[in-house]
């Protein structure tokens, strides 16, 4: 059998370490990753081996040649553009259509044992046999679930939290027979996971998971690199050493000189023709490559230097890379997770302060301290985007220089001479930060257009018409010391999945564009911004009946800018209305849970005195409403839905509504009842305003005060629900407690439970291994239906180490059974 060997990956993760070096040849215990592959096939008789390359191609052939020292015939399959994992191994067919063969990623570190795969596959008579593997984080892999007889049925690629059910991972590895190439396209991108192996299982073809006990990395970002080097170190992985183990665990290659009054704290490792001077200390977890010096006074641990690094005295490495021919200077300092690139100097007595990353071919000046990173901005998290944009303390985690380069990097997706919507809220940092921002995408060669101080609403409106995306700064909702970059697409919606990896990767490469003088974009103010919203809600949004209602309402803005829309449009509606708050107040750019609540109470009581049909508070940029009935009582959130739901769908008779899967399912009740029916979404906002968007849907909502007006918009929009609820009160002549008292009570309990992040994955397999054969729905997490309609729903939180719980019943009671029931569940497995 031939084995397949994929080589081609820019590993752009793993910059700077891979700006100049293919992701195969990065040095694990100081051989390239590639090269522990090679030798597993070796060790399981898989001498024949293609190679597919890509990026750097030449280096990858140039180190193995055709594979003669390493006693194997090895051959190069080179791709001109990316083809992606099938496309590339397509363009190997001649070599391998006569045979089985295995496909394995050339930057992964296993000891898997390949034969007993492969006759798991000839037993099974497979036609793919994916290997399969149980990892603590699963976000990162294509999650498999398999039955008794290891046949595969169910498979997510790179899930998000609410989407995990397992932590059974596809490893990359496959044993396939040739067959399989009738279903690749030739020169065109094509991925196993993504578009071959959906297929195979659509028209049931014999597709197989074998779950493989053995130690398995993917080498993909800077965490894992620096752990594979840990894991070789401490034997958990059956590689070979190139060394003799001097002591237990210090492994000192060929030619080293070792002195011996240098301190040596193994596991360690220290390569070929290295010198260690006296009164140096390497300790645990550290890999000193060929040819490094490391000088008197020096101080390892867990670092990993490349080949010809100078170590200079009394310099200092804790949990750091750094990258071939570099120079670290007398007393420099390189902190935990800090990455340098190749051929860089560090000056003396400098400091490069952790998770800072420097490209290759830069200096650190002496003295320097280097602390905001010239390539990677040190955030403390893996990725940019968190549930509101990029999130974080003003002037601590947001800077006006972070601002810039956001910007900078988002008008890097763009093309030149695009047009970007800019908007803010009523807070003095928006209004700083926006600056910045402005000044970045001009510089990058796009068009400016400024609404300042609007709605959130109106500012996703705004960007829909015409523009290629947008950006909007807030303040983080009941957080006011924290800001929020809200980035756009040129439908107004909130960037997609795709398009926030995509901005993830320009940003952490900081390969931004810069335009030429006389392509720097414009800046205008666009004028009538309200009266332009205003205008397009009242064509769009049926107000018949309203004028004649004699209705009377009473309206909070929160001294938010949501007042900035209210007059012209109250004005237009002809409602007799009493607006309270209508005044910006810088000093309170959001508001708390007390805030808010103490709000309502107050608008209550004016509702209640006043005689008025209702009342709803606005939260301060314009995005949410809460409600208040007629006798001055809160409808809670949820229970606002509801009413909402009853009302549109008693109206339409027809269509369906988007609501999130954590919703009662007394909604499904109340659509079916009126001739509507659910779509059920995910709790990201934007899968909501996805289905919300769609031809079809009448309604959208999400329990938190969030509300949908498909005709107007498939974004949540206060103002749009506001003017929808007017329309459908002065139609029906009902008031709000006769809606809300006409529709059965829900009794949904929640729960949070702490959850490490190294467990999570386990849990949601645990969650479903104990759902037994009752059904479970996978739309978002893993909801668990009981048989007598009951259902408890588990979800992962993305950005905290947290699992949610949701669980429903006839009464609090049984809902709170269920929900110990299902909590003790999670617990034992987080354990």
């Amino acid at each position: 059998m031939k084995a397949v060997v994929m080589a081609g990956g820019e590993g752009t993760r793993l910059r700077p370490m891979t700006s100049s070096m293919p992701k195969p040849l990065l040095p694990v215990a100081n051989r390239p990753i590639m090269e522990h592959v090679l030798r597993l096939l070796k060790r399981h008789g898989l001498n024949e081996t293609v190679v597919t390359v890509q990026f750097l191609a030449s280096l990858v052939k140039n180190y193995f040649g055709d594979g003669e020292e390493l006693g194997m015939e090895l051959t190069y399959a080179n791709e001109e553009k990316p083809l992606g994992t099938a496309g590339s191994v397509k363009n190997a067919e001649e070599a391998l259509k006569d045979d089985a063969f295995l496909v394995i990623s050339g930057d992964a570190l296993t000891d898997f044992d390949l034969t007993e795969l492969i006759n798991f596959h000839k037993e099974k008579g497979a036609l793919v046999t994916v290997c399969l593997t149980r990892v603590p984080n699963p976000l990162e892999f294509g999650i498999t679930i398999v039955d008794e007889e290891g046949k595969v049925e169910r498979f997510l690629e790179k899930p998000t939290w609410g989407q995990v059910f397992s932590d059974t991972v596809n490893t990359g590895i496959y044993v396939m027979e040739p067959e399989v190439f009738d279903y690749v396209d030739p020169d065109v991108p094509v991925d196993w996971s993504g578009d071959v192996f959906p297929q195979l299982m659509k028209e049931g073809k014999p597709v197989y998971g074998y779950v493989a006990e053995g130690y398995w990395e993917d080498v993909g970002t800077h965490e894992s690199y620096v752990k594979a080097q840990a894991d070789v170190l401490e034997g958990k992985v059956d590689v070979d050493i190139d060394g003799f183990e001097i002591s237990p665990g210090v492994w000192v290659a060929e030619g080293a000189e070792v002195h011996p009054d240098a301190e040596l704290r193994g596991p360690l490792y220290i390569g070929d023709y290295a010198k260690v001077e006296a009164g140096a200390e390497i300790r645990e977890h550290t890999v000193v490559g060929s040819n490094v010096v490391v000088k008197s006074g020096a101080f390892l641990h867990k670092a990993v230097v490349h080949d010809n690094v100078y170590v200079g005295p009394h310099s200092n490495l804790r949990g750091c890379v750094v990258g071939k021919n570099t120079d670290i200077m007398r007393a420099a300092r390189i902190e935990d997770g800090a990455v340098i690139g190749d051929e860089c100097l560090i000056g003396e007595e400098s400091i490069v302060q952790g998770n800072v990353r420097v490209y290759p071919f830069k200096t650190i000046e002496a003295g320097a301290f280097v602390n905001t990173s010239v390539i990677w901005e040190s955030r403390g998290q893996a990725h940019l985007f968190g549930a509101r944009g990029v999130s974080g303390i003003l002037n601590v985690e947001i800077t006006p220089e972070l601002a810039v380069r956001l910007a900078g990097a988002y008008a890097t997706t763009l093309k030149k001479g695009s047009t970007v919507t800019t908007a803010r809220d009523h807070s003095r940092g928006a209004r700083a930060l926006k600056r910045a921002v402005i000044s970045a995408l001009q510089a990058s060669a796009i068009d400016v257009r400024d609404l300042e101080n609007v709605p959130l609403p109106v500012a996703r409106q705004q960007t829909a018409r015409g523009s290629a995306g947008g950006i909007m700064i807030r303040t983080t909702p009941g957080v006011p010391d924290s800001v929020d970059i809200m980035f756009f697409d040129g439908q107004g919606a909130d960037l997609s999945q795709g398009s926030q990896r995509k901005l993830d990767r320009v940003f952490a490469r900081q390969e931004y564009r810069r335009a030429f003088p006389g392509e720097i974009g414009d800046l205008h103010f666009p004028a009538s911004v309200f009266d332009s919203y205003t205008g397009s809600l009242l064509r769009n949004v049926d107000t018949t009946g309203i004028a004649e209602s004699g209705l009377k309402v009473v309206v909070d803005a929160s001294n938010g800018s949501a007042g900035l829309v209210l007059p012209s449009l109250l004005g237009k509606l002809g409602v007799d209305s009493l607006t309270i708050n209508p005044g910006l107040d810088e000093s309170r750019p959001t508001e708390t849970a007390d805030m808010r609540r103490s709000g309502l109470v107050r608008l209550g009581e004016i509702v209640a005195s006043s005689g008025a049909a209702f009342g709803v508070r606005f939260d301060p940029v314009g995005e949410r409403l809460s409600l208040v009935d007629e006798k001055g009582r809160i409808i809670e959130d949820d229970r606002a839905l509801l009413v909402m739901l009853d009302l549109i769908a008693s109206e339409r008779r027809s269509g369906r509504v988007a609501l999130p899967v954590t919703t009662t399912r007394i909604a499904e009740q109340v659509a079916a009842y009126h001739g509507t029916q659910v779509e059920w979404t995910t709790t990201s906002p934007d899968d909501l305003t996805r289905v919300g968007g769609e031809e079809g849907t009448i309604f959208g909502g999400d329990g938190k005060g969030g509300f949908i007006v498909p005709e107007f918009s498939s974004v949540y929009d206060g103002t749009a629900a506001f003017v929808r609820l007017i329309g459908l009160v002065a139609r029906t002549q009902l008031t709000l407690s006769q809606i809300d008292a006409r529709i059965p009570r829900a009794h949904v309990l929640k729960r949070d439970l702490a959850t490490p992040w190294a467990v999570k994955g386990l849990v949601m397999r645990r969650v479903v291994e104990a759902a037994g054969d009752r059904f479970v729905d996978t739309t978002d997490g893993v909801r668990v239906v009981e048989t007598d309609g009951r259902w408890v729903m588990v979800l992962p939180d993305p950005a905290e180490a947290v699992t949610h719980l949701w669980a429903e019943g006839p009464d609090d009671a049984s809902a709170q059974a269920l929900l110990d029931e299902w909590a003790a569940v999670v617990d034992s497995a987080g354990r």
